[in-house]
């Protein structure tokens, strides 16, 4: 009896699995895979950002998309963001060209942005103090 109600619970996995990857890759022809083909072109070419997304809805494991949403976020001067993609990607697909050069590029972005931050923000707080200055004067 344990056997018959291993091989049913195998059949309920498989299906189950069966099920998640129909919805999430369309079956060529249908009107998944042509928004799935528009999206992923206006991601690539134009840098859409809300095109990258509904690719990614539709393929999340593919590397290309994930990277050139990356690029796209990038191009919205979010590297932060950007960077979370390239690194899925990288994780995704190890030997994609490319992935790990524009991970270095974004972190020192990032690291760029932080320290210039980081002396802006002093400035604003510091305070100057000078002889010359009129409000430094009492009388």
């Amino acid at each position: 009896m344990s056997t018959a109600r291993t091989l049913v619970l195998a059949g309920v996995l498989l299906t189950a699995v069966a099920g998640s990857r129909a919805a999430v890759s369309p079956s060529p022809g249908s009107a998944g895979a042509a928004a799935l083909a528009r999206d992923s072109t206006r991601c690539r070419a134009q840098g859409d950002l809300n095109a990258c997304y509904d690719a990614i809805r539709w393929s999340p494991g593919d590397p290309a998309l994930l990277v050139a949403l990356a690029d796209a976020l990038v191009g919205a001067k979010r590297p932060a963001d950007a960077l979370r993609y390239y690194r899925r990607a990288a994780v995704i697909a190890p030997n994609l060209p490319a992935v790990a050069a524009k991970i270095s590029a974004t972190e020192a972005k990032l690291t760029s942005k932080r320290a210039s931050g980081n002396r802006s923000a002093a400035a604003a707080n510091g305070k100057r103090y000078s002889n010359a200055a009129p409000e430094a004067q009492s009388h």
